[in-house]
């Protein structure tokens, strides 16, 4: 013990020599902790003694991810930057590397605060986090997705001196089905309460009745005295519109004895309410103030929400508002690409911008509840979300995963999802789990009952759902005889790639509500028409939308001998899954552009298939798509013959080459809103025609693009706040003179940046390009490369990036950088 108590003493002398400054701090409810952290890596240690030296360790600020960075010793064949073939997880998360990181910083606690409650908040870390201030372990926690607190004992802390937290977390074995991530890979804060307080997610508002003059609302919340003695407590609520004007003033006063806590609830109305929606994201703010006996704020919370209404039934479908609403879905894993599982804000801000721009209206969060950033992000642009909790309960999918913790920790983390989001306008389900191994059985009955009465028990306002799969996963049992016993506890059935099922289920069980949870993009049409169909299957969720770390290799097109074996996933250099409609850069791939005309967005589109060598032959794996891609760039391929194949909804479709009709094609007799033509590859305007009762309508073209000459650099945000927490995603591409891109083009680019900010991540959309990936000198791929820069923070000013390749024009791309933002 003495010896740990003078590691401690160390520990203080060597933050404060190495630059981290003690500071007074305006005594604050919610303080980040994301700054001024020393991390290391140590596979073999798991005491606190491993942290002699702490004055080596590496400066990190959070989110942090250390399985996205390159690792130390590169080895030709062997690593290949974050990618190594000793990878535990392997396949499935992507070839990438987890171990044991440890994380300390210093922090104090102003004099004025020595009376007050501290706990720290992490959003989350992957996984089995322990955490200790001043040597006096204070918390952990094994789940790697779900939010927790670590309530710091008074007697822990040194008011107005130096104070050090470590925090261990370990990431071992093989613990996850896809890429996790390891590390703080969210924020962190310092929570400063009163002894008088509002307890941490106790606030709830719900919308009990709505009409078209008036929201009723239900608001509730626990006081909580820690005082030694009776307090007198008022609790003032005040609702403010979208538009920031006062629209409900409310004030209550409690007693409340030493130790109590007292969960309080009222009624509250908001007149002539705007309603929130897919379309229309208005967000309404309750602030919440706890006052003492002398009058002073002792507490004060602020609750974004939205005031609407959900309805669902077999009859009339999902009513968001009273509406009719099809869910046009997508499940997507939390990483970030380029940064891994880092939840940047503005990262996480990003992926729900893109999935509205695709046409989304919803997202399953697969597989773990999401980053709040991310929900917040939900809440303002307008996007639906079921929030999702487990991926195995008691019985394993890999032997270190969650199971080894379900039994003891299960409801204190699907709590802590309900807990954290049930204030999320967003949010429209709670999914219990995802493809549970004993899901049928009697011990997998229970298990879904009692998680559903906890989901109950803090929330009764949304259905419970999960995603139930054909029973590949046990022999023996069939869906025709088995699956009611997987439904039986469920409000809404999440069918995963059993659309077959729909209908028959139906005719048996006619009040069932049903969502296709997870299907793939080779059979979006008949999915989507049977939504479109019956009023009882309420949506469609694909896996996925969005390209992801891990699992690699599952969607793909191979050309391979007749007798070779399409395996399930590639090995080594994959590490992306590659089932995206959009990839890793943002950009959509062939599948999405099919998907545009299943969901009506677009009347035509067009792809080319690249052609199959001969002797072989195009294997595509379940999840995948064809090896097409919308461009008339071929090179090498003239007067060859290539497939191209036409997206429609029209009945007929005609097909043009440099002015010159080639042919038409009826749509859909062999493939659903597809026309297919052969033809011989000439350079030129290639161009596909719907053609309406005899007349040509809509029309779209695909040209030949000409000789690479320049870079184009274009960015989604050109001006950022001075914080660590923004972005700017900016695109490369390859181009001619006219800015046409080369598709074919596999150029490498070097990148440099100067000013206030730095390179964040950066590669292209490739599944297999290891070498590119976050590097500063990556190809493009099919023409394009993308680059994340990120603000230093504290600084206005410029990040000025210059891209440069050889026999190119170089760019340069200039980001304001602004301190006011």
């Amino acid at each position: 013990m003495r010896n740990k108590k003078l590691l401690w003493a160390a520990l203080v002398i060597i933050f404060s020599l190495s630059g981290c400054k003690v500071k007074k701090e305006v005594p604050e409810e919610k303080r980040g902790m994301d700054s001024g952290w020393y991390f290391r890596l140590d596979e073999a240690e798991d005491t606190i003694g491993s942290l002699a030296g702490a004055s080596t360790w590496k400066r990190v600020d959070l989110p942090h991810d250390w399985s996205i960075e390159s690792l130390v010793n590169q080895s030709e064949g062997i690593t290949c930057g974050p990618f190594t073939r000793h990878s535990v997880g392997g396949k499935s998360t992507g070839n990438t590397a987890g171990g044991v990181g440890w994380y300390a910083r210093t922090f104090t606690i102003p004099a004025g605060e020595k009376n007050k409650l501290h706990a720290l908040y992490f959003e989350g870390a992957y996984m089995e986090t322990k955490v200790w201030v001043n040597g006096k372990e204070v918390g952990y926690h094994p789940n790697g997705y779900t939010s927790f607190f670590c309530d710091i004992p008074a007697q822990c802390l040194l008011p107005d001196k130096v104070n050090v937290l470590v925090v261990r977390v370990a990431n071992l074995g093989r613990n996850s089905r896809w890429y996790s991530g390891s590390g703080i890979y969210r924020h962190v804060w310092m929570v400063t309460t009163d002894k008088l307080h509002l307890k941490d997610w106790s606030n709830v508002i719900v919308t009990t009745a709505l009409t078209a003059d008036s929201a009723h609302l239900k608001l509730s919340s626990t006081l909580y005295n820690k005082y030694d003695t009776l307090q007198q407590a008022t609790l003032a609520v005040r609702i403010l519109s979208p538009q920031g004007r006062q629209v409900v003033a409310v004030d209550r006063d409690f007693t409340l004895h030493s130790g109590e806590e007292r969960e309080v609830s009222f009624p509250l109305t908001v007149a002539h309410p705007q309603l929130w929606s897919t379309d229309t994201p208005v967000m309404y703010k309750a602030i919440l103030s706890v006052l003492n006996s002398e009058g002073e704020m002792v507490c004060r919370n602020e609750i974004p929400f939205g005031i609407r209404s959900l309805d669902f039934s077999a009859s009339k479908g999902m009513l968001l508002n009273g509406q009719p609403i099809k869910l046009k879905g997508g499940c997507i894993h939390h990483d970030n690409g380029f940064l891994g599982a880092a939840a940047i804000d503005r990262a996480e801000v990003r992926k729900v911008e893109l999935l509205k721009a695709n046409g989304y209206n919803a997202v399953r969060c697969a597989h773990n509840p999401p980053s709040e950033a991310f929900l917040t992000a939900c809440d303002t642009l307008g996007l639906l979300v079921i929030d999702e909790a487990f991926d195995q309960w008691r019985k394993p999918k890999n032997p270190n995963d969650y199971h080894r913790f379900f039994d003891k920790c299960a409801g204190r983390d699907i709590s802590s999802m309900v807990r954290r989001d049930r204030n999320h306008p967003s949010v429209i389900m709670w999914s219990i789990g995802n493809e549970i191994q004993e899901r049928s059985d009697s011990s997998g009955v229970d298990i879904a009952r009692y998680l559903k009465s906890v989901v109950l028990s803090y929330d009764t306002t949304r259905p419970v759902t999960a995603a139930v799969n054909d029973y590949w996963d046990n022999p023996g049992l069939s869906w025709k005889t088995d699956s009611e016993k997987a439904f039986s506890t469920l409000d809404i059935c999440g069918y995963n790639y059993m659309w077959r099922e729909y209908e028959n289920d139906h005719r048996k069980f006619p009040q069932r509500i049903m969502f296709g949870s997870e299907s793939t993009a080779g059979e979006a049409a008949v999915n989507w028409d049977l939504v479109e169909k019956h009023p009882f299957i309420i949506g469609d969720f694909v896996w996925t939308a969005l390209d992801y770390l891990g699992e690699a290799g599952i969607a793909h097109a191979l050309s391979l001998k007749s007798e070779e074996v399409n395996p399930q996933f590639l090995e080594w250099p994959w590490f992306n899954a590659w089932c995206g409609d959009i990839d890793l850069c943002g950009d959509k791939k062939p599948q999405s552009y099919y998907r545009d005309v299943v969901w009506r967005r677009t009347p035509v589109a067009i792809c080319v298939h690249t052609p199959v060598k001969e002797g072989l032959k195009e294997k595509v794996s379940y999840w995948g798509w064809v090896d097409e891609y919308p461009s008339w760039s071929w090179n090498g391929y003239e007067n060859q013959a290539m497939k191209v194949n036409v997206y429609s909804r029209a009945c007929l479709v005609r097909l043009y080459l440099n002015g010159k009709l080639l042919g038409e094609q009826p749509v859909g007799t062999v493939n659903k809103y597809t026309a297919s033509f052969n033809v011989r590859y000439q350079s030129g305007k290639l161009k596909a025609v719907n053609v309406v009762n005899g007349k040509e309508t809509d029309a779209i073209v695909l040209r030949t693009s000409g000789k690479p000459y320049a870079l184009k650099l274009t960015a989604d945000r050109t001006s950022l706040a001075a914080s660590p927490n923004d972005l700017s995603y900016v695109h490369i591409a390859v181009t001619d003179k006219e800015g046409n891109i080369i598709a074919d083009s596999n150029a490498k680019v070097l990148l440099s940046v100067s000013g206030e900010g730095t390179i964040a991540g950066s590669g292209n959309a490739s599944p297999t390009d290891m070498e590119s990936f976050r590097s500063l000198t990556p190809r493009v791929y099919k023409g394009k490369a993308l680059v994340i820069l990120r603000p230093k923070g504290g600084a206005s000013g410029e990040i000025v990036l210059t891209v440069a390749s050889p026999g190119l024009q170089q760019a340069t791309f200039r980001i304001t950088v602004n301190k006011s933002l």
